[in-house]
């Protein structure tokens, strides 16, 4: 097998169990509620906000012999800067506030997924972070599309409600085709802790996902992202 499908193959367990979470798969049939998409939208916002800070600390913290993978650093972040701005506006067209939002802390499970990336890249090896990358992206590329057109015909609201959703789900399929290739060319350790990283967080934006869900049908929070994390 490849170096990227030893990857998928190392966290296939993890993907599937957060791919089976109910909201998820009621996304797909667009049965999610609006409130229900609103928290989804407030979480994003306050985990897509990172990413570029993210990759940049992760470029910072390579050293010179991995210079290559700078140069594909610098190509997500020219991608993805701004893309919290999008997910402000989405927030604002589906009738939130996307001041409230910003003011707000996070739930546990979106500070622990960016806290745990942000640990891996200042104590550990910054080419962790690129799992992170997998589970986000890859993420979108399967859901993103289908889910948004479901969720706009379920809940009367209008295209421009959906910028970020729509975006990332045509975007990352050319996204990921770069990175399989990002993929194929690390180093045993380097594909072992992007392996490690990508396990870790599939299980906290699943706790993510399952937290909007439980916040939003009165359940606990904290409970839901202790099961997720078991």
């Amino acid at each position: 097998m490849s170096a990227y499908q030893r990857l998928l193959a190392a966290t296939q367990t993890e993907r599937e169990a957060m791919l089976s979470i109910p909201l998820l798969q009621r996304a797909q049939r667009g049965e999610v509620s609006h409130a229900e998409y609103l928290a989804f939208l407030g979480q994003a916002y306050h985990h897509v906000r990172f990413t570029v800070p993210l990759m940049m600390a992760c470029g910072a913290r390579l050293p010179a012999h991995k210079g290559w993978l700078r140069d594909a650093l610098v190509e997500y972040i020219d991608e993805e800067h701004g893309h919290e701005k999008w997910i402000l506006d989405d927030i604002r067209v589906a009738g939130g506030d996307p001041d409230a939002v910003v003011a707000a802390m996070p739930a546990p499970a979106t500070r622990l997924m960016v806290g745990h990336v942000r640990d891996v890249i200042t104590h550990d090896n910054p080419v962790g972070f690129f799992g992170m990358v997998l589970v986000l992206e890859g993420t979108s590329t399967a859901l993103a599309t289908q889910a948004a057109e479901a969720l706009q015909q379920h809940l009367g609201l209008p295209k421009e409600a959906f910028r970020y959703l729509l975006s990332h789900g045509s975007l990352d399929i050319g996204h990921m085709a770069f990175f399989e290739k990002l993929i194929d060319s690390l180093d045993e350790d380097d594909l072992a802790a992007v392996i490690d990283t990508a396990a870790m967080v599939y299980r906290l934006y699943g706790a993510m996902f399952r937290g909007v869900e439980a916040a939003c049908g009165g359940g606990d929070v904290n409970r839901e992202l202790a099961d997720a994390l078991c």
